[in-house]
């Protein structure tokens, strides 16, 4: 490797440290409705209630993530959760998408698992994607919540959503760093609510 390289790298390197210290004092905000959401999903979770999440490429990593987390634990031992990760439905997921339009992808599962009142976490870091938005609006019509957590405002998910955490970045790397804060905020603020306590590491 030549200095050159090894030079532009670590431009490239601090520029990122640079975007994601920038957009960190607007995200406060965001880390409040999170942990307002996880306030929220804990009692519904506890009554028996549903929680779907689903997203496009590290997007459905990151909805992954936080079902399992509640399906496991976070940092403290609680009773599993009902968690559904839509992007990780291997089989429906190549199911829907040879015989529905794409933007079927996410929306028909929805309307399959989702009853009133539950609740559909769905990330996306342009919030641009048809078929994230169309989970959103299918959330909504059979009586579930859409919360949505998106890049910079306005995009068609945040318009489609009851509720939206929009981390304002330009850089999709840095939306997506910020999102997983927030998949872990909310955890936290389950593990508050119900008021769990560690267990062994």
């Amino acid at each position: 490797m030549t200095l050159a390289a090894t030079t532009s790298g670590t431009r490239c390197a601090h520029a990122h440290l640079a975007s994601l210290a920038d957009a960190l004092p607007a995200f406060g905000h965001c880390v409040d409705v999170v942990d307002e959401w996880g306030t929220r999903l804990a009692t519904h979770l506890r009554g028996g209630g549903r929680l779907l999440a689903a997203g496009n490429g590290g997007s459905a990593a990151q909805a992954q993530h936080l079902t399992a987390e509640l399906v496991g634990r976070f940092r403290d031992e609680h009773a599993p959760m009902s968690a559904i990760c839509l992007s990780a439905e291997t089989s429906s997921l190549t199911a829907i998408v040879n015989d529905y339009p794409p933007e079927e992808l996410f929306a028909r599962q929805v309307e399959a698992h989702a009853r009133p009142g539950d609740v559909v976490i769905l990330l996306s870091t342009s919030g641009r994607s048809p078929n994230v938005v169309a989970a959103a609006e299918r959330a909504r019509s059979v009586g579930a919540r859409a919360w949505a957590l998106t890049g910079p405002l306005p995009n068609r998910l945040a318009g489609a959503a009851d509720e939206v955490c929009a981390v304002e970045c330009d850089y999709p790397a840095t939306v997506q760093e910020l999102h997983l804060v927030a998949v872990h905020v909310l955890c936290a603020a389950v593990d508050r609510t119900l008021g769990v306590r560690g267990g062994p590491s």
